[in-house]
């Protein structure tokens, strides 16, 4: 933990937050804008610094960094749209309850943690917290050591902006997040693995706090005959080895129609030549693997299989080469959890029905791509597998849009933000009925009647 920006133990930090919390500043409409355009315009100092993070931590291109940056367009959504998203929402209350009224109105949590990951450090931590400060909410954030530029950049963005009794930060390693899981919160938000992501619960659990849990899987790319080869193969190519394959969303796997494979992995071998030149380890758009340990499990997977582009590593810098690896088996290592990294698998389905028999006998995934123009298959695919999202004929551009809830199922986690989900996993819908004294028709008091039943039974029944 940083002595330097957080002077209190952290159960002492907790506590001061919940006073903070107590005292209702951050329950106002006009307080949460102000604070939202505090952060907003922190980032936009700061841009420099969290490109230069970026690239430190992960050897990320100028403009893949840039991606960190997108959370200002969650930013700006908040802003325009938290004053409707404020609104109680009226309901209809029943005539037996005459005179009534009856309303839903969201309420801030209180004091929740974020914990971010370490593949996009900043937007993934920044994001949920404009949710949680939308929603009217304390926090506290705890940045990935593993990024540990990202990490002084996040602290520092923080220390300037906000009074820690408010938004704070708290940096370390594993021990720090054990010390502020030992702790009562409102509400937990973790981006990360799914191991990790047990680990969470687990600790949530001892204090019945609700947790949301951004993990990952094996997300399949199931690619149909009946595409534009091209593009299919560059956007597929693109989607898989942005921040050198260390993304939540990227396509983990390829499922082929057996027919068209030769073609596809042609033209996906053409892009990624075209991308990263001849020798990625010099293009200066390529990056780096975050660091040895997850080094050294990618490079276990590449043991099975025919490498049919790529394999070359270094691990001085450790370096991964974009890597196609066909004739792997579901038995197979690299098959066994999600990749995380620039290894792209190739399995082959003769009917589209093969391959969602195939998908579906799996975890569910966070996200499926799904590449074909017939419109009878596309609808096949939505109704027959589960994921936590789909993205029809493109890879992770589905990330993009702020009105699109994103989140898990099953394995690959539980709740969802961007847009007004973030704002809604911060909040607790209160369900209010308000009553009035003027008329009271008595027909639910003791003693009961011959009348009185027959009006509950007709209430009761429709």
């Amino acid at each position: 933990m940083n002595q330097k920006l957080i002077t209190s133990p952290i159960p002492q930090l907790v506590k001061q937050q919940r006073e903070f919390f107590r005292t209702e500043q951050t329950q106002s409409l006009s307080f949460r804008l102000e604070q939202l355009t505090k952060l907003k315009q922190a980032i936009v100092d700061r841009q420099e610094a969290i490109v230069r993070a970026a690239k430190a931590d992960l050897g990320r291109p100028a403009f893949e960094a840039y991606f960190e940056i997108a959370t200002l367009g969650e930013i700006n959504l908040a802003l325009k749209q938290l004053k409707n998203w404020v609104k109680p929402q009226r309901v209809k209350s029943p005539i037996d309850q005459f005179p009534a009224a009856a309303w839903i109105q969201p309420d801030p949590l209180g004091v929740v943690l974020i914990i971010g990951p370490w593949n996009y450090p900043f937007q993934l931590i920044i994001s949920p917290l404009v949710g949680a400060i939308a929603a009217g909410n304390c926090a506290i954030l705890k940045p990935s050591e593993h990024a540990p530029e990202t990490s002084r950049v996040v602290a520092e963005l923080i220390a300037a902006t906000f009074d820690p009794d408010y938004v704070a930060v708290a940096e370390g390693d594993v021990n720090v997040s054990q010390q502020l899981l030992a702790e009562k919160f409102d509400h937990i938000f973790f981006t990360g693995g799914t191991a990790v992501g047990r680990i969470v619960m687990a600790a949530a659990a001892q204090h019945l706090t609700p947790v949301t849990l951004e993990l990952g899987g094996k997300s399949p790319c199931i690619v149909d005959g009946n595409i534009h080869l091209d593009r299919a193969a560059k956007r597929i190519a693109w989607g898989k080895f942005i921040n050198t394959g260390q993304t939540c969303i990227a396509p983990d796997y390829l499922l082929v129609q057996r027919q068209i494979k030769p073609d596809l992995v042609d033209r996906i071998k053409y892009h990624i030549k075209e991308f990263y030149g001849a020798d990625p380890a010099k293009s200066p758009d390529y990056g780096r693997i975050i660091h040895r340990q997850h080094f050294d499990r990618l490079i276990a997977c590449l043991d099975r299989g025919e490498i049919v582009l790529g394999g070359e590593y270094n691990p001085a810098d450790r370096y991964l080469a974009p890597t196609l690896i066909d004739g792997v088996t579901w038995d197979d290592p690299v098959m066994q959890e999600e990749i995380f990294g620039p290894i792209l698998p190739i399995l082959t389905y003769d009917t589209l029905e093969d391959a969602i028999s195939q998908v579906n006998a799996r975890p569910k995934p966070l996200a499926l791509y799904f590449f074909s123009q017939d419109r009878d298959r596309q609808e096949q695919i939505l109704r027959t597998t589960s994921s936590g999202g789909v993205c029809i004929n493109d890879t992770v551009m589905q990330v993009g849009v702020n009105a699109l809830p994103f989140g898990g199922v099953g394995e690959s986690g539980m709740g969802s933000y961007h847009g007004k989900a973030s704002f809604n996993t911060f909040s607790h819908f209160k369900s209010v009925l308000r009553r009035e004294f003027w008329l009271d028709l008595g027909w639910r008091y003791a003693p009961y009647t011959a009348q009185g039943l027959a009006q509950i039974k007709k209430i009761v029944t429709g």
